[in-house]
């Protein structure tokens, strides 16, 4: 393991276990050739996983198995909350966006909070795969993943959904919103 501190007590391990579990089965249409026996062992098989999922979980991101990484054998996990974690807005994107601010600075920063609980931000293009899965960000947004060019401008990207249909749209990174958050991603 890691780091001690990151690890979930055996009490936590089971009742996170039992969660995911739950949302597994409720949500079939995300992972149809899926089967939790297979996901709960390589679950309990790296536990520090665990501890990054709890804080997906407990920011309000309702983790849930996307995909199956076959030739790694890697089960897929997204932030599949509804709207934005509500854990995780009024954020601005980066850690240079936060230094930038000279005044009503946010608490945090969505980069610095996602290394921070080991997982990553979505791409576009993952947050268009979760799209897919059902209607996320209806009334909320998600920083996601900026490339290089974009930031090195000042700029950086989030996505929502309006109207049927998924916009990306820029913004100066040190911007934040009470309904603008991230969503995140776990190989495990």
């Amino acid at each position: 393991m890691k780091n001690k501190k990151k690890a979930l007590s055996s009490e936590q391990q089971k009742e996170l276990l039992e969660t995911l579990k739950a949302r597994f089965e409720k949500n079939r249409n995300r992972h149809q050739a899926v089967e939790w026996a297979k996901v709960q062992a390589r679950l309990e098989a790296g536990t520090e996983k665990l501890w990054s999922l709890s804080g997906m979980e407990t920011t309000g991101g309702e983790p849930d198995v996307v995909s199956h990484d076959k030739k790694t054998g890697e089960y897929i996990f997204y932030d599949c909350s509804a709207e934005s974690p509500g854990g995780r807005r009024s954020l601005c994107y980066d850690r240079e966006a936060l230094e930038s601010r000279k005044e009503h600075k946010p608490g945090d920063n969505a980069v610095d909070m996602a290394a921070a609980m080991e997982i990553e931000l979505l791409t576009e293009e993952q947050y268009r795969e979760l799209q897919k899965l059902g209607e996320f960000d209806r009334k909320t947004s998600s920083w996601v993943k900026t490339p290089p060019a974009i930031r090195k401008l000042g700029g950086a990207l989030f996505c929502d959904r309006r109207y049927n249909t998924v916009f990306v749209y820029h913004n100066g990174a040190e911007s934040y919103y009470a309904a603008r958050g991230f969503r995140g991603w776990l190989r495990v």
